[in-house]
């Protein structure tokens, strides 16, 4: 499977191998940096840069309508279990949620770990039990959102400061 990222002119194709630690090995047309984290909105992937033309792929919930967002950041800090506060977007929408929901939380939908960008309310999350499903959905208000068992994985893996890419 090939998908070209309109914009970025970014080819990114799916190996047929299923074997990685949390998500599955891929090809990239176009060279990045092995660390760099390439995001798909379209395709509703994240690929993580292994070495030049390769990447681990991993499903995502990427930004609904309207709140999409595309061009490069890095990464800025990474936490474990973290507690989050529904930013004033999020709570406009859903005035009931409280003003601040614990780490580890079974309803935090910061999940497992996160990893924060350097843009506003933007992060690389896990999700909570009640959103997996929205895995490989536009579902979020500008954050990637993934599996806890992938985070995990990402998370292990990236490094603070690392390119982040998202292609349209």
């Amino acid at each position: 499977m090939a998908i070209l990222c309109a914009g970025l002119g970014v080819l990114l194709a799916v190996a047929p191998e299923t074997t990685a630690a949390a998500g599955r090995p891929a090809t990239l047309s176009e060279a990045f940096p092995p660390g760099a984290i390439v995001i798909s909105q379209s395709a509703r992937k994240l690929y993580l840069v292994t070495d030049r033309g390769r990447a681990i792929v991993y499903p995502v919930a990427v930004a609904k309508r309207g709140m999409e967002w595309s061009g490069t950041a890095r990464v800025m800090a990474k936490f474990v279990e973290p507690a989050w506060a529904p930013p004033e977007s999020v709570r406009r929408d859903h005035p009931a949620l409280p003003e601040m929901i614990a780490g580890g939380a079974p309803t935090n939908p910061m999940g497992a770990r996160a990893i924060t960008l350097d843009r506003p309310e933007i992060a690389i999350h896990g999700t909570s039990r009640a959103m997996r499903a929205s895995i490989g959905a536009a579902a979020s208000y500008g954050c990637i959102r993934m599996l806890n068992e992938d985070v995990i994985d990402l998370y292990d893996r990236v490094v603070v400061g690392a390119p982040v890419t998202m292609a349209p």
